[in-house]
Formats: structure tokens, C-alpha cells, sequence
């Protein structure tokens, strides 16, 4: 039997009945009762804007599948290209198919000459590498005439392949900028990940990318390349709606991800973990916290209501990395802050569990990034995400250019008050 709602407009008596598929019904009920009548939905917290194949996620759970996979098993099993493939094609990518790809990418790392030596060159010293990212992705669609061909499919899978391949180059070319240091070209005889290390922090002839800390890269950029309907996802959509090209939305939804309530929670998690200082005042700062004199940073998320699978499997990995790279100081800090905030029935009565943030941040310092940089490095996998989206919509029938409806509470009309009259 069918899954229906009945709604009732007590005003007239009107009713109207719709069905419910998969825990959604069409918002068409209401204007059906009244063409007049709206919901206020601050924040999006109930409304499902678009209908979409890419990620499911179920945060009751501690769900996250990629285009069905289950994220523990691609983070096990695959590489970062392999899960940018599937995101974008729907199916994991046979052999000959992975090799092509992953040839396209590497080969397509270049910037032009001119976005390092005229663009890059005109920022201020100390400019933040995220604000240095998200312009530069924006000037990159400058340089190609064919980035607003975006309804021929050959055009646009042209600029998803640039926007993915040249993204660490543009990265490692902004935190090179603010370090005074030279710009290192890509290498294509390294794969994606071992690729952006290099071009991050080579000195000398001699540097060579340890292949643990370069698995360790491609493992966050898996566990970071889509994540359903988020505040950068939703920007991407929103800009290609108007039809825009891929660059100018993906640099909406970068500027998004800077938003320090996006992008940078691991940022302040690691400046959360500083400020405690020691595992012996853990006790008293989780005090603090629920005396509400403080916030704890890493713990929680707007959707997931358990253990964020992917902190799990960044907790895994950082013992990985910390064996060739000597432990983080912060890790006792992050795990004594674990285990007493897991055993207080104060958060585990808010169900605040650790998220992706609250260990990423310690592998990404262990890795030689400062924090900040932390953003942009959740930006070169997430372009991938936003761009599997930015397609989906534009292949989207039930979808328009995005104008939500306001709820106005302004005065009501009234008349001009000449400028010697007004009191």
C-alpha cells in the first residue's frame, strides 16, 4: 500500500492528499491549497531542494556510501581517482577505464604561466592560502573560451578534468606563495597524491614523497570528496543553476567551505586541543563545557546523530602516520578528550560523537601543513563532489534557477517623507 499524507488547511477546510516516497512529499501539496501559502524553513533544516544519486547518507546510522559503496570499503580498497571516477561516472571504473583516467588527470596538472607569474604574484605576502584558492579557481575559468559551453557533454567533462587535475597545483602554488618559496612544476610520473606532497614541500633533488604519508593523503581525500547536501554543495548548486560555468560555481561553494562553520572546524580542533595544553586539564575542561564556558570542537554534526564513520577510519590512520612521523603531541590531548566526553551521559545524551574534523586536523600538522591550510586541503578532493553535482542538476528536468520564497516582516506600505520633513 502506498505511503500518503493528508494535509488540511484548517482555515477553509481544504485538504489535500499526496504520497510520500522515500520519506519525502512533493511540496506542490501546499500551493495546491493555497497558491499563496509557504513554509519558513530557516537553514533548510526539512526541505530537500534536489533529488540526488551521489552520496546517501544516514546520520541516525553512521551511514556514508558513495554511489552505493559503503565508505569504509573504498576507504579500505580504493584510491582517491578510483572514487572520483565513481562519483562522476556512477560505477567504479574497469582498468582500462582507470588507466585513461588517471593518465587525463596527471596530465592535466599545469596552470598557464600567467596565473603564477601575473595572478598569484599579486597577492599580499601574507595572503590566506583559502582566499589565494578560491580566487584563483575562479580566474582559471578565464583562460579556457570553451568553460561556458557547459550542455555539450564533451565541454564540460573537458573542464570537470581540469577543475580536479589542476586543483593541488593551484593549491601547493598558494601555500608555496606564502612560505616565500618556489613554485615546484607537477610531476607525472607520481600519482595524485604523492604528486600535490611533492609539489607542497620539495627542497632539493634528493626529496622523496614517503608512499605511507602520500596513502595517508589519498585516504583523506576519499574520505572527504562528497558529503550529500552540505553549505558548499548547496552553493555549487545554487550558482549552476543559473547556468553558470563550473569554475565560477566551484569558487562559491570554495568560498562557502571557508566559512570557518564549513571548512575549518579541524582547524579548531587543533587550537581547541593547544589551548587545553595537557591531558590533566581535560576533566576541567569538560567542566568548562558543559558549564557552557566553552566549546567542544570536533564533536557533534548537523546530520550525523552518532560515531562519524570517517572518524573512525582517520583515527586508524593516524597511527600510520605518526609511526613515520613521530606522534602529535595533541593525539593524548584528543583521545583523553574522547574517551571522558564517550563516557559523560551529558554529550551522549546530545549524541556528540567525534566527526571528521576532530582527527584530520592532527594528521594534516603530522603531514607538515600548517593549519592554515587545512581548508584548501578539504577543497581538492571536495571538487570532485561538487562537480558529480553540478552535472546531476544540469541533467535535472525538476530543476530551475534556485529562488526561494521569503517571509517578509518589513513595515507595510507607506509614503516618501520629503528630507526636511523627516524627524
Amino acid at each position: 500500500m502506498a505511503e500518503t499524507i493528508t494535509i488540511i488547511d484548517d482555515r477553509t477546510g481544504k485538504q489535500v492528499t499526496v504520497p510520500i516516497t522515500g520519506g519525502v512529499f512533493p511540496s506542490s501539496a501546499l500551493r495546491q491549497l493555497d497558491p499563496k501559502l509557504r513554509v519558513y524553513d530557516p537553514a533548510f533544516l526539512s526541505t530537500a531542494a534536489c533529488k540526488s544519486s551521489i552520496t546517501y547518507l544516514d546520520g541516525d546510522a553512521g551511514i556514508l556510501r558513495y554511489r552505493g559503496y559503503p565508505i569504509e570499503q573504498l576507504a579500505e580498497k580504493s584510491t582517491f581517482l578510483e572514487v572520483a571516477y565513481l562519483l562522476l561516472n556512477g560505477e567504479l571504473p574497469t582498468d582500462a577505464q582507470l588507466e585513461k583516467w588517471s593518465y587525463d588527470v596527471i596530465h592535466h596538472t599545469m596552470i598557464h604561466e600567467n596565473m603564477r607569474k601575473r595572478f598569484v604574484d599579486g597577492f599580499h605576502y601574507d595572503a590566506h592560502p583559502m582566499g589565494m584558492f578560491t580566487s584563483a579557481i575562479a580566474a582559471l575559468g578565464t583562460f579556457y573560451p570553451d568553460a561556458k559551453d557547459i550542455h555539450t557533454k564533451e565541454s564540460l567533462d573537458k573542464q570537470t578534468l581540469r577543475l580536479i587535475a589542476k586543483s593541488p597545483t593551484i593549491a601547493a602554488m598558494c601555500y608555496r606563495f606564502s612560505m616565500g618559496l618556489p613554485f615546484v612544476s607537477p610531476n607525472n610520473s607520481l600519482d595524485y597524491s604523492a604528486n600535490f606532497l611533492n609539489m607542497m614541500f620539495r627542497i632539493g633533488d634528493d626529496h622523496r614523497v614517503n608512499p605511507v604519508l602520500a596513502k595517508a593523503m589519498d585516504l583523506l581525500f576519499i574520505l572527504h570528496a562528497d558529503h550529500e547536501q552540505n553549505c558548499g554543495t548547496t552553493a555549487m548548486r545554487v550558482v549552476a543553476s543559473s547556468n553558470a560555468d563550473p569554475y565560477s560555481a566551484a569558487a562559491a561553494a570554495s568560498s562557502a567551505l571557508y566559512g570557518p562553520l564549513h571548512g575549518g572546524a579541524n582547524e579548531a580542533v587543533v587550537h581547541m586541543l593547544s589551548e587545553i595544553g595537557s591531558i590533566d586539564n581535560v576533566p576541567t575542561f569538560i567542566a568548562d563545557v558543559k558549564a557552557g564556558k566553552g566549546r567542544l570542537m570536533g564533536f557533534g554534526h548537523r546530520v550525523y546523530k552518532n560515531y562519524d564513520p570517517r572518524a573512525k577510519i582517520i583515527k586508524k590512520a593516524a597511527y600510520d602516520v605518526f609511526e613515520v612521523t613521530g606522534k602529535n603531541p595533541l593525539l593524548d590531548i584528543a583521545l583523553k578528550l574522547e574517551e571522558a566526553a564517550l563516557k559523560d551521559d551529558y554529550f551522549v545524551q546530545r549524541k556528540l560523537y567525534p566527526n571528521v574534523d576532530f582527527y584530520s586536523g592532527l594528521i594534516y600538522q603530522a603531514l607538515g601543513f600548517p593549519v592554515e591550510m587545512f581548508t584548501v586541503l578539504f577543497a581538492i578532493p571536495r571538487m570532485t563532489g561538487w562537480l558529480a553535482h553540478y552535472a546531476e542538476l544540469l541533467r535535472d528536468d525538476d530543476q530551475k534557477i534556485s529562488r526561494p520564497m521569503q517571509w517578509y516582516t518589513g513595515v507595510d506600505a507607506r509614503d516618501y517623507v520629503p528630507l526636511n520633513k523627516r524627524k
